[in-house]
């Protein structure tokens, strides 16, 4: 391994930045994290879909800064935060993609059950989840979150020791129907999928000092890609931004189907009226 590599592990944050607790839930904010979000951006996307929703309550249901950070892009003045308070305990013996896209689906439909009915607010025009979750390409395991200092070593050291894995990003959008008709809502899913391979070069004493950062303490796998992680990474074959948490080309493209699906009212209509007419005949 590089010195070089080493040495920007020496210091890789601001002192001034307390290392979060595993047992913490509160997501991790660096002051790296704060300069990358202080960057200006570029003037907002003018699409139908993003004008349609810049009029809506949309809600990501993901205390994730990371995913915040990255849907904050599309410029939606009325984004919200409500994290889902479902919990993420669904069988490990399930097949990486399904349980990612089981663990979006509920996240989203906590949250529009719990957003459909305010009163004080309006109901919401969008609302997006997202899970993403590492495997062990060879057995299939499932990886999130490492829940102590040794967990998190030996995490990293297995996908070291691996050479490839993979990173899953299920997002799951609902919007609610405009003829209001059973169930309500339109949901639509996707599933994002990007090979990532460590440097087995990576040395345990690297590792080691990678894990004192607790950068990767609140996050699936145990680094992150866009941070100090990148100095475990060789190279990756897929969307950066999946690996980050939302691969923000697949949420445009997942909210303009579940809107169109959403405006059912004019279709469903027509609809009607030709099973009427063939009735009458």
């Amino acid at each position: 391994m590089s010195d070089s590599k080493q040495s920007l592990l020496n210091n890789p944050t601001d002192p001034s930045d307390p290392p979060p607790a595993y047992d913490d839930t509160t997501p991790i904010t660096t002051t790296a994290t704060k300069r990358m979000s202080s960057l200006p951006r570029p003037p907002p996307l003018s699409l139908p879909i993003l004008n349609h929703l810049r009029s809506q309550r949309v809600i990501l249901a993901s205390a994730s800064p990371r995913r915040r950070q990255i849907l904050s892009q599309l410029g939606l003045p009325n984004l919200e935060i409500i994290p889902s308070n479902t919990p993420e305990d669904l069988p490990k013996t399930m097949e990486p993609f399904e349980y990612v896209l089981a663990t979006a689906t509920e996240k989203a439909q906590t949250v529009y059950r719990q957003e459909i009915m305010n009163e004080a607010k309006g109901e919401p025009g969008l609302i997006l989840a997202a899970d993403t979750i590492i495997a062990d390409t060879a057995s299939g395991r499932i990886l999130e979150k490492p829940r102590s200092e040794a967990d998190h070593f030996a995490m990293l050291k297995a996908l070291r020791d691996l050479g490839e894995h993979k990173v899953y990003t299920a997002m799951c959008a609902m919007a609610p129907l405009v003829s209001a008709r059973d169930p309500g809502y339109a949901l639509e899913t996707a599933l994002e999928e990007t090979n990532v391979k460590f440097d087995q070069g990576v040395t345990d004493e690297l590792l080691w000092a990678y894990v004192r950062t607790r950068e990767g303490a609140d996050k699936a796998g145990g680094y992150g890609l866009q941070g100090l992680g990148s100095i475990l990474v060789e190279r990756i074959e897929g969307s950066w931004d999946n690996v980050v948490g939302l691969p923000l080309r697949s949420v445009l493209q997942l909210m303009e189907r579940v809107v169109a699906k959403a405006d059912d009212d004019d279709r469903l209509s027509g609809g009607e009226e030709d099973l009427l007419e063939d009735e009458e005949e």
